[in-house]
Parts: C-alpha cells; sequence; structure tokens
C-alpha cells in the first residue's frame, strides 16, 4: 500500500519519465554539449578589473573619456643590472633603432642610473595593445638576453593565456584528487567514471553558455569550473549513495534509479538553495565584478543539476552491470572516537570557542585590505612582477596620475601643471603647457607673427598673412585691423592652423621651410594625441608613492584641489590610484551587504529546512565563526588582503560550508528520537563523516591548488582563502557545532515551529525510554521462556514504529539531509 502510494506522487512520476525517456536525454545532453563546447571559444575574456567600476565612480568616468578622446601609447621602464654608464649609454642607442620605438630616454643623472642600474624609459610609436608595439618589446626582450634586465611594462603582457596555461594544470591535479577521493568513499570503483562524465558535461555546459554575457572576467573564467566542481560535487554523490542503497534494500536497476531520483530531487534542490543564495548576494555588489562571478557560478550550480537530474539516472542506467561488479568494501573508517572525544570535551570547547570567535571577529574586522592586486601580499609572483618591485626598489615608485581638465585656456593648464609638479613626491609632470619645442619656448606659448616665423623657418611675410587668417577664422579681428605684428597667438593653434592650410594648398612650402614644419609636425603629432581631446585635456603625473595609501590619498586631494580652483569642479582624475580610491569607498557598503544578507537568506533557508528558530543561530554562528577565524589569519600573520578575495570567498564560504553543519544537525535530530542524545552526536558524526570528507576535501584541495599554483594575486588568493576557509568550517562543524547542538537542545526544541511540539516532544521521550530500556526492565521480570517472545514483540514494536529501516543501516551515511 505505501509502494502504491508513492508511486502515484508527482516526483515518483516524473522520475520514472525521465529515466525512462533516457536515450532520448542522451542525444539532448550530447547535442548541447557539442553546442557549448563550440561556444566556448565565442566568450570574451575582460582582463581590465575596473570596467567592472560603477558608472558613476570618478575613475570609470575617466577611464571612459580618455578611450574616446586620447590615444595612450605603450611604454617601457627597463631596468638593467650589473652594467657600467658606458655599455648602458651604447645599449639606450640600440634601443633607440628598434623599428616601433619612438624614444628612448636615458642619461647620467640618478633617475637613470644608479648604483650601477640603468633605466631605460622607452616609449612606443603605438598603443600597447598594437602588434607593431608588442614585437618592438619582443626585439628588446631579445636585445637583452644575457643582460641582468628587468622590464616594467604592461606590452605584451597577456595574462588570461597564462591564467589558462595554470588552471589546465590546476584542474588536471583536481580532477586526479576528485578521482582518489571518490574512490575511497564510493561504494563501487564504476560509481568514479559516471561522476567524471557528469562533472564534464556540467562544465561544458556552463563555459559554453557563458557567451550569452558576450563578455566574462579573467577571474570568473580562470575559476569558475574549478568553483563549479567543488561546489557542486555533492549532488551526484547523493543521488548515487542513494541508488545504491535501493539497490541494496533489493530493488532492480531500474526501481532504484526511479526511488532514489525522487527522493534525491527535492534532497539536493534544498541542498543548493543555502549556496546560491550566497552566489545572489555577491550579484549584489556594487562592484560589478560580483554579479559576473555570481551569476556565472550560480548557472554552474543549476548546470550542475540539471546533469544530476536528467543525464546521471540513464548512465547508472547503462552501466548498472559493470557498477554491481565492481563494488567493493567501505573504506571510509569509522571515528566513533572522535565523536566521543567531542561529547566529553563539551562543556571546554563552546566557550574557547565563542572567546575566539570574538577576538578574530576583531582581528579580522582590522585586517589590512588592499585594492590594487599587485600590492598583495602574495608570494607566487609572476616574472613581470618581480621586475616592477626591482624597477620600485632601484628607482622609486611610479606612480601615474592623469588629470582631465576642460580644453581650451592653455594658461590654467600651465598653472595647473606647474603647482602640482612644486608637490612633494611629484617627480614629473607632462602636458601640452611644459611640452618644449625650442630651448625655451612651450607648445603652447603665446608667438607674434616674427616669433612663429623664427621658430617655423618660414618666410616672416608668410607669417604674417596666416596670423591674419587664423584671426579672421577665430573672429578676433585685432589681427586684421590693428598692428598684426602685435598680435599673438598659441603657438601649437597657429601651426595647427598652417597645417590646414596647407592640406588645402592655400599655403605652399618647400625647401628648408617644408623640413622645418615637418619636424615640428612630428612633435605636435606626438603630443597632441596623447594628451589633447576633443572636449578635454590631459596633464598626466607621476608620483614616487605606493599606489594606495592615506599618503597617496592626501596627494590625490591635493591634486584635485588645485585644479579646482582654476576649474571648478569639472575635473576628473584618473589612474590606479584613484580605482583603489573608489574600490576602497564601495567595499565598506559591499562587505556589510554581503555579510548580511548571505547570513540572513541561510537563516531563512535554515529555519523553513529544520522549523526552529534557535537552530538556524547555532549553525550560522558556526559557519560564521569559521570565516571570521578565516580572515583572522592575515591580522595574525601581519599580511595584507586583496579585498575581493574577502568578499568573494565570505559569501561562498557561508552558503557552501553550511552544508556540512546541515548535514550533521539533520542526522542528530533524526538520531536523538531513538537514542540517548550523546550517543546521537556519535552516530551523526560517524554518519555525516564520509559526506564531509569528500565535499570538503575536494573544496579545500582545489582552493589550495588555486593558491599556490596560480601566478595571479587576485585568483591566487581567492583560492587560499577559499582552502584554508573550507578547512575550518570542516573543523569547526566536527567539534564545535555538535556540542553546541548537545548543549543547546532545549533551545533548539523550545523555538521549534509546530503546533504539536509539547504532544510530539513526550511522544519521542516515550519513545526513548521504550527503546532504552524495555528489555532490560522485562528480562529481569520475565521468565526465560517468555522473554523470547516478548523480546520479538518489542523489536516489532519499534521497528514499526520507526518504519525508517533504512536509517538502521550501518552503510547509510553519506546522503544530505
Amino acid at each position: 500500500m505505501s509502494q502504491s502510494k508513492n508511486s502515484e506522487t508527482f516526483l515518483i512520476k516524473l522520475a520514472r519519465f525521465i529515466v525512462d525517456k533516457r536515450k532520448a536525454l542522451y542525444l539532448v545532453f550530447l547535442a548541447a554539449s557539442i553546442f557549448c563546447a563550440a561556444s566556448i571559444n565565442k566568450v570574451q575574456i575582460n582582463n581590465d578589473i575596473t570596467s567592472y567600476l560603477p558608472a558613476d565612480t570618478e575613475t570609470r568616468r575617466g577611464l571612459t573619456i580618455m578611450e574616446e578622446e586620447f590615444v595612450t601609447l605603450g611604454t617601457a621602464n627597463v631596468m638593467v643590472s650589473n652594467i657600467t654608464f658606458e655599455q648602458a649609454d651604447a645599449l639606450s642607442q640600440h634601443i633607440s633603432q628598434i623599428e616601433g620605438v619612438s624614444e628612448v630616454v636615458f642619461d647620467h643623472t640618478e633617475e637613470h642610473y644608479k648604483d650601477s642600474s640603468a633605466l631605460f624609459s622607452v616609449t612606443f610609436d603605438g598603443e600597447e595593445t598594437d602588434p607593431d608595439t608588442v614585437a618592438a618589446m619582443e626585439s628588446i626582450n631579445t636585445l637583452l638576453e644575457g643582460y641582468d634586465a628587468y622590464p616594467s611594462t604592461t606590452v605584451g603582457r597577456d595574462i588570461s593565456v597564462s591564467l589558462q596555461k595554470e588552471m589546465s594544470v590546476i584542474l588536471l591535479i583536481a580532477a586526479a584528487v576528485i578521482v582518489i577521493v571518490l574512490t575511497f568513499t564510493s561504494k563501487s570503483y564504476m560509481e568514479v567514471p559516471v561522476y567524471l562524465i557528469v562533472f564534464a558535461v556540467a562544465a561544458i555546459l556552463n563555459m559554453g553558455t557563458n557567451f550569452i554575457f558576450g563578455t566574462i572576467s579573467f577571474i570568473t573564467n580562470s575559476i569558475a569550473i574549478v568553483l563549479q566542481l567543488a561546489l557542486a560535487i555533492d549532488y551526484a554523490i547523493i543521488f548515487c549513495h542513494r541508488y545504491m542503497e535501493e539497490r541494496d534494500n533489493g530493488l532492480d536497476a531500474r526501481e532504484a534509479d526511479i526511488t532514489a531520483l525522487s527522493k534525491a530531487i527535492l534532497e539536493i534542490s534544498s541542498s543548493s538553495l543555502t549556496t546560491i543564495s550566497g552566489l545572489v548576494v555577491l550579484m549584489l555588489m556594487q562592484l560589478r565584478i560580483g554579479f559576473d562571478m555570481g551569476i556565472v557560478l550560480a548557472k554552474g550550480i543549476v548546470c550542475s543539476m540539471l546533469c544530476v537530474f536528467l543525464l546521471m539516472p540513464g548512465l547508472l542506467m547503462l552501466f548498472h552491470t559493470p557498477i554491481e561488479r565492481t563494488r567493493h568494501r567501505n573504506l571510509v573508517p569509522k571515528i566513533t572516537f572522535w565523536g566521543q572525544g567531542v561529547v566529553k570535551l563539551r562543556f571546554l570547547l563552546p566557550p574557547i570557542f565563542l572567546v575566539v570567535v570574538i577576538v578574530c571577529a576583531v582581528l579580522s574586522n582590522g585586517c589590512d585590505y588592499v585594492f590594487i592586486d599587485t600590492d598583495t601580499d602574495f608570494d607566487n609572483k609572476p616574472e613581470w612582477r618581480i621586475a616592477d618591485e626591482k624597477v620600485a626598489d632601484t628607482f622609486g615608485q611610479t606612480n601615474t596620475i592623469a588629470l582631465l581638465v576642460p580644453r581650451g585656456d592653455y594658461e590654467k593648464e600651465g598653472q595647473v601643471l606647474r603647482q602640482v609638479e612644486a608637490l612633494p613626491n611629484i617627480t614629473s609632470a607632462t602636458g601640452l603647457a611644459n611640452i618644449e619645442v625650442e630651448d625655451g619656448t612651450y607648445l603652447t606659448d603665446q608667438l607674434t607673427p616674427r616669433q612663429f616665423a623664427e621658430l617655423a623657418g618660414v618666410d616672416v611675410e608668410l607669417a604674417r598673412l596666416l596670423y591674419q587668417a587664423y584671426g579672421l577664422s577665430n573672429e578676433e579681428y585685432g589681427a586684421i585691423f590693428q598692428d598684426v605684428d602685435q598680435y599673438t597667438a598659441p603657438l601649437v593653434d597657429v601651426f595647427e592652423f598652417l597645417l590646414e592650410q596647407k592640406d588645402k594648398g592655400v599655403v605652399s612650402l618647400s625647401g628648408e621651410q617644408a623640413r622645418e614644419v615637418e619636424d615640428l609636425q612630428e612633435t605636435l603629432d606626438a603630443g597632441l594625441k596623447q594628451l589633447r581631446g576633443e572636449h578635454w585635456s590631459r596633464l598626466v603625473f607621476v608620483a614616487d608613492l605606493p599606489q594606495e595609501g592615506e599618503e597617496t590619498y592626501a596627494l590625490l586631494d591635493q591634486i584635485r584641489s588645485i585644479a579646482k580652483a582654476h576649474y571648478g569642479d569639472d575635473v576628473v582624475l584618473v589612474g590606479n590610484s584613484t580605482n583603489a580610491f573608489d574600490l576602497s569607498s564601495s567595499f565598506s557598503g559591499d562587505n556589510l551587504k554581503i555579510s548580511i544578507l548571505t547570513a540572513l537568506f541561510v537563516m531563512v533557508i535554515l529555519l523553513f529546512t529544520f522549523k526552529s528558530a534557535g537552530l538556524p543561530i547555532l549553525l550560522v554562528l558556526t559557519i560564521q565563526g569559521s570565516i571570521w577565524i578565516n580572515f583572522s589569519f592575515p591580522a595574525l600573520t601581519g599580511t595584507n588582503m586583496f579585498f575581493l578575495s574577502y568578499l568573494v570567498v565570505s559569501s561562498i564560504q557561508m552558503g557552501a560550508t553550511i552544508d556540512y553543519a546541515i548535514v550533521i544537525t539533520n542526522r542528530y535530530l533524526d538520531l536523538k528520537t531513538r537514542m540517548d542524545r550523546r550517543e546521537a552526536v556519535v552516530q551523526a558524526l560517524n554518519q555525516s563523516f564520509p559526506t564531509v570528507l569528500t565535499s570538503g576535501s575536494v573544496m579545500s584541495v582545489a582552493g589550495f591548488l588555486i593558491g599556490n599554483i596560480s601566478t595571479d594575486a587576485t585568483i591566487g588568493s581567492v583560492g587560499l582563502a577559499l582552502g584554508r576557509g573550507t578547512l575550518t568550517s570542516i573543523l569547526l562543524v566536527m567539534t564545535v557545532l555538535p556540542q553546541l547542538l548537545l548543549l543547546g537542545d532545549a533551545l533548539i526544541e523550545r523555538t521549534a515551529i509546530t503546533l504539536n511540539r509539547d504532544r510530539k516532544q513526550r511522544f519521542n521521550q516515550g519513545t526513548m525510554r521504550l527503546d532504552g530500556h524495555v528489555r532490560g526492565h522485562v528480562s529481569g521480570f520475565i521468565d526465560g521462556e517468555f522473554k523470547g517472545v516478548l523480546h520479538g514483540s518489542v523489536d516489532a514494536l519499534i521497528e514499526s514504529h520507526y518504519q525508517k529501516p533504512d536509517l538502521l543501516q550501518e552503510e547509510d551515511h553519506e546522503d544530505h539531509p
């Protein structure tokens, strides 16, 4: 009768439909996998984290203006150590002759030669992404082979390519770890190939469907596949273990598949909610890279669930014979000793835990967060970062800051340039107003016709006519109606007007005049395309300061104040320092939002899962404690942490590792209804250990692999924090959480949300007494010949009451709640 009712439920019907239509689903997944595999290359990878800044931030606004109005030529600071000045001078000549190199600055000052080290400041003809510029940089590297050289440049630096190589290695090692762990915790060797097929298809579906977003960040692209496997590995394990249990209960392969799937759908769906909730909160970050990572990883969880629900049932049917033939004994050891030790320490560890949590919460709150990835304390550094640090250590910091001001007033630009250049720590200032054309003459100087004629090498009469035409075109009639020799105009504007007239054929130049004008035109073009746009002028400053920090931010305020004194509020600062300041400003809001919403979402899910108001508090306290402990390590070791690592890992750690707490809690609540609470804790840990071991080991190993192999500071710091946080969560849920459940049992019962709570509590207590003491009392008073009969009756009564023979099996310990 019971089987008949179960067979009529919607989930049974759905499971039967999926199992019976497995061949059609094979074709669907095959077609989807082929399509997604072909679509992976269509996904564009964005290496610029600043593009995810909110549009209203100063940095994002400034970058947009510069992309639209200015050309930024590629540059490189190349340091060569252990070299004499004469050798360095000769080397600079060779570098300047390389095709694609516009200029090489090198002299005898300490800015370019110091402690037997030479610094060549190289400017290229094109932007840093131009193929000719990249080829020129490669030629410089080839020229410097054999020298102790450190090229500090972004030219030719393709982060995505190096990351893909690193992540391929990480994925291979992670796959090997997954195979070992799954083999260790499985019941049949043939389960492992089924797992791998499901994982591979889920990963291909997620990567291939990223093309719907057009572009994803390099961070998401690099770690999504590994985190997808780590976060969703539970789902396949839950379903497969359910299937093996139904087979052990005597069902044939098809019926076992249907029954296991009907049970696993709700179980897996509810288990995934906490993980997805953490990713959804990540999507609410003000910094849009959170949305990028959250949506891709959440989609990965959905792809994994679909593969488990729709593809894996068919695979279990396809391989059911080899699965049965390759069964092996349970390799996971019992940890009864651990559970007994946890029970004995239940009055000692929780107080210590609370003190540690409070201390670590304070320490994590005081962690030194950085907002530029190259400032992160990260040991696994790439060659380019080592070169940057070598140059900075020898010749000082080169922190470039761009100031955008409204175009047109060269006098104001010159005043701003001079005032900022006089500030402490400013080593150079560049703008149209201080580009020198000849000794003492600058590009924006006001010149008379005679001064212009001498400088440009043209006839003075031609210069007078040119000035008159220029004045007429600009509606400045003083050049016509007054003495033209007294009329002045900016050199750059008059020269541009001359070139326009030359192109129109109005002015004809030849011989020496033509050569002089061509030389000036080269100087003009180099300055204009970098420093003057359609609506804005760009002033560029270099400071000998780190890219972030209070002193740097104070300098930004000084520059902004000077510019506002001349232009009002219509000024924009751009650079890594302003980017760091914008990120730091949004960090506190994002941090608070993620912490509150993640905990709130998880608590609501737990409230509906366990129907107790007190229980979610205990579970969230445990995982939040692990997060605080995790992020107290940087403060304890005196290192800093990249802000994005904290935001990403804190949301993932809460959403994903809460599952471990749910597994143990669910086991404990079930077991305590038929045994002593202390024994229930021991058995709950025994039964939960394989699940926690499997999922936790994969996630922690994946995190540590990413942290120790990746040379990207952003991705590496995320990996290290995730691996460390997962281990911390495992340790706490296997020690402190059971003790909190034991000590807080009264709170759990009193805050239970049910109308029949008291009646059920009394009934459960009566059942426990029956289970624990009836046989002893009866055997003491009944004759031996009736004892066997009565014992049989008691056994029947207990079995009839529980009606959960699967919970009494020794091997049933891997599934989620």
